[in-house]
């Protein structure tokens, strides 16, 4: 699917004593200054990106990728400069474990800048709450000719929209413990390695968007104006405050799995312990009436009293010898 999107300004006061307000709205056909969303592109959109519009086919190819990391790209010969950010989503409820959670991964966002033709395209490979954000007008002060700030924008949108899903996962992984501290059901723990699994796709794909937009802020491949410093840094602590959270949320995952694997451990060996102890008692009687049923002579071997009453008293002071001993406790 692709749409085209642009912004123009709105004076509804001839004095000039208000400042103008910009409006975004969808429009027929590319022009100068817009913004192009390509979303789910098929083979039909590929060949359109590359004959109509100019795009670099290494570039197209690169943002049709669904494995590709984020990194920025530059081509000397045209100018063209390719970003590529990961953005997270849920899951589809067929793909996921239990659909009871909601678990999380990362899909490329690549944004295309052509300079000669005054555009910038946007290629999602899947729906994004970005992309949505965007073209539903839900973005303050938001200019699709201003290119470098639009970019911004949206790393900025991404970084909010990562700590949105980290205090989700953090809320489900705080009452599925609740859970486990009852029962140990192994669906439980398959949740716990949904969350660790959602943890890990976030942390590698925020340490790869961290680098990239450290290139970003150098200012060799995109020129950035004073006005767009300010965003820069809020996006920068937008995402240093993701990347820490992740961190953090990830160690205390991995602590607690160790811990319930320790539980688990210790309640199978206390398990393994009591039934070596039955076993062991319940032994005795087979060994004393073992010894009776030999053609052996053995005291009182005429009357079934005294090896039953032998039986039940050895059985009963090797069960009281056992609970008091050091191997019970």
């Amino acid at each position: 699917m692709i749409e085209y999107y642009k912004t123009s300004i709105v004076t509804t006061d001839t004095t000039g004593s208000t400042p103008p307000r910009y409006v975004t709205r969808k429009i027929d056909a590319p022009e100068p200054g817009c913004w192009i969303s390509v979303v789910a592109p098929d083979a039909g959109d590929r060949r359109w990106l590359q004959s109509e519009i100019g795009i670099e086919p290494e570039f197209v190819r690169a943002s049709l990728d669904d494995e590709e990391t984020s990194h920025i790209d530059y081509d000397d010969e045209t100018g063209q400069v390719l970003v590529i950010v990961d953005c997270p989503f849920v899951e589809d409820d067929r793909e996921a474990v239990d659909q009871s959670i909601v678990q999380y991964d990362t899909h490329p966002l690549s944004l295309i800048f052509l300079p000669e033709q005054d555009v910038l395209v946007t290629v999602s490979l899947k729906e994004s709450e970005t992309v949505n954000a965007f073209a539903q007008g839900k973005i303050r002060n938001l200019n699709t000719s201003l290119r470098t700030r639009m970019l911004l924008q949206m790393l900025l949108h991404i970084s909010q929209r990562y700590l949105v899903c980290l205090r989700s996962i953090n809320r489900q992984f705080r009452e599925n413990e609740k859970v486990l501290r009852k029962t140990m059901r192994n669906d439980e723990l398959i949740k716990m390695l949904g969350f660790e699994k959602s943890l890990v796709y976030f942390s590698t794909s925020l340490k790869s968007t961290e680098a990239t937009l450290s290139k970003i802020g150098y200012g060799r491949i995109l020129h950035l104006y004073e006005e767009d410093r300010d965003l820069l840094d809020d996006v920068s602590i937008e995402m240093s405050q993701a990347i820490e959270m992740c961190s953090i949320y990830a160690n205390v995952l991995n602590g607690t799995m160790d811990t319930f694997g320790n539980i688990i451990n210790n309640n199978m060996n206390i398990t393994m312990r009591t039934l070596a102890i039955l076993t062991l008692v319940l032994s005795i009687p087979n060994m004393v009436y073992g010894f009776y049923g030999m053609n052996t002579p053995l005291p009182h071997d005429d009357t079934w009293v005294f090896a039953f009453s032998l039986s039940v008293i050895a059985t009963v002071g090797a069960t009281i010898i056992l609970m008091r001993s050091r191997f019970m406790r």
